[in-house]
């Protein structure tokens, strides 16, 4: 009971620090995750949640870096959005691992090979997520066959590798090869197109996509482009196009900077996830592991998601 005791002061006292850490600091859907952990902490006064990433885009070092300098300030658990697996396990999870604090992955994945170094993941069911965006893009198909460009960030992550998967076994069958016209879809040469999740790149991207003839349909696996402030200038001289579906915009992600494009009608359809939720699970996972000894009953747990249009913009989510 002494022994008890003294662990049970010791937790008040300290508290449980868990760190959460997207692939980018400054986006409000990594934002929006911390939120949820912070929300869960108002009812456990014993948690202590942390929020960090790489600052500007998606840099695989940066993240790194930025939990190898969290494990030297003592943290008890991390909840990471994984950028490269391969490249997180062998930089940075294995110090995880030796020091015994726990992980916990949402909105990516490890890999299947490295996810003995995380207990559970919390989040959209990527793949999934892939063919509800790719089974939107049918409803805007007007050509035999329809061309497609799919904008996603880094090459290497595991979450948008699984959508760009989604998406072409939507429509076509199989998502091992690039839409070849076959199935009645093909993809732009130049597809797909990879900005780091470096926003004034993903722009210039999209702008340069639409400016072609015939004009290919645009789908983002994530916001990238819509997270730009000056996306809503950019994408003005379109809006008559976009109205019409001349022009479509198919993105993932309904933060509220992209609902208001939506509003303005500089977007065709937003499919968005629950990032808020992804904190709060997350973080309730990991205070019965630290506080119980329980670990995660499952390995997955996946979340809804949801469509948002010019007509339903203002009732179909909430932000936080």
């Amino acid at each position: 009971m002494l022994v008890m005791f003294i662990t049970n002061n010791a937790v008040a006292e300290s508290g449980y620090r868990i760190a959460v850490v997207g692939k980018t600091k400054n986006d409000s859907f990594y934002q929006q995750s911390y939120k949820g952990c912070l929300h869960y902490a108002k009812s456990h006064p014993e948690i202590h949640c942390l929020y960090d990433g790489a600052a500007d885009y998606q840099d695989v070092r940066t993240q790194v870096l930025v939990l190898e300098d969290l494990l030297k300030q003592d943290i008890d658990a991390l909840l990471v959005s994984v950028t490269d697996s391969a490249y997180l396990v062998e930089g940075v999870l294995e110090q995880y691992a030796r020091q015994n604090v726990p992980v916990i992955t949402f909105d990516s994945d490890l890999l299947p090979q490295h996810r003995n170094y995380r207990m559970a993941y919390v989040g959209t069911d990527n793949f999934d997520f892939g063919q509800a965006l790719g089974n939107a893009a049918k409803k805007y198909k007007k050509r035999q066959p329809q061309s497609i460009c799919l904008q996603s960030g880094h090459r290497t992550t595991p979450n948008l590798n699984a959508r760009i998967a989604g998406v072409r076994h939507a429509l076509s069958g199989q998502s091992e090869q690039r839409l070849n016209g076959n199935s009645g879809w093909i993809e732009h040469p130049r597809c797909p197109l990879y900005n780091m999740g470096k926003r004034y790149d993903a722009v210039e991207q999209m702008v340069t996509m639409l400016g072609y003839e015939p004009r290919p349909i645009f789908l983002a696996v994530a916001g990238f482009a819509q997270f730009n402030p000056r996306y809503t200038q950019a994408l003005s001289v379109f809006k008559p196009d976009i109205k019409k579906n001349q022009a479509v915009i198919i993105s993932a992600d309904t933060e509220e900077i992209q609902l208001n494009a939506l509003r303005q009608e500089l977007s065709t359809l937003n499919i968005g996830q629950r990032p808020f939720e992804m904190g709060r699970l997350s973080t309730e996972l990991m205070h019965r592991y630290l506080s119980e000894g329980a670990k995660p009953a499952q390995s997955h747990y996946y979340l809804d998601y949801h469509y948002c249009t010019p007509d339903n913009v203002d009732t179909c989510t909430t932000n936080y």
